[in-house]
């Protein structure tokens, strides 16, 4: 069994759950007691969870790999997951790039693209240590994240977990350097390759050149 993970990723997954689950207009609002007897994302289960999660992420407390990827195999299981997934990594994303600090955002957004690559590329290899016990590199005009121990490793069919890190890659590498071209998801460890590898292509805002 792999080691503890970091809480933000089962707190990402439980938030996104909530977030897609929201009532999409006033009249599901009215009924909103009604809604959380048939909407997983708005039981008190989730909103129990999410605050558990929440504090061990306050605490810098690690998580049983096991317990985050049953929420993963959870949400698996829903016709949307897919969706649901894309949502969690996009919000992991935006939470580790919220504790960079105010300098660092505006010099990796303002900085010539020769001196914002290497500094984002430092930043996004310290993120797959600590937050997905992954490795990144970067090969040429791409950067590669390799990460061994998925949490949605077969999670939900073809492949729909994968794309939890996919979103967050493609998030991540948008947020630091403003843009980002294709991500693919070029290796799966569900398909008996050893480790599930992502492939995203560096893109410069427009005047970083």
């Amino acid at each position: 069994m792999p080691g503890p993970v970091d809480p933000l990723i089962p707190l990402s997954l439980l938030e996104a759950v909530r977030t897609v689950d929201l009532p999409d207009n006033d009249l599901e609002a009215e009924f909103v007691h009604e809604l959380r007897n048939k909407r997983f994302g708005l039981s008190d289960t989730v909103f129990a969870q999410i605050k558990r999660f929440a504090e061990a992420v306050r605490r810098k407390q690690r998580t049983d790999f096991g317990e985050a990827a049953g929420i993963a195999r959870l949400i698996g299981r829903r016709p949307d997951a897919e969706a649901v997934f894309r949502e969690a990594g996009r919000n992991f994303a935006r939470q580790v790039y919220g504790t960079f600090s105010p300098v660092l955002r505006r010099l990796m957004r303002s900085l010539p693209a020769l001196l914002t690559r290497p500094l984002a590329l430092r930043y996004a290899r310290s993120v797959a240590r600590r937050y997905l016990q992954g490795t990144v590199r970067r090969s040429g005009g791409t950067i590669m994240l390799e990460v061994s121990d998925s949490v949605t490793r077969d999670a939900a069919p073809k492949l729909g977990g994968c794309a939890y890190y996919e979103a967050a890659l493609r998030e991540l590498i948008q947020l630091m350097v403003g843009g980002v071209g294709a991500v693919d998801h070029v290796r799966c460890a569900s398909r008996g390759e050893g480790s599930c590898e992502w492939r995203a292509e560096w893109r410069p805002v427009r005047g970083k050149g």
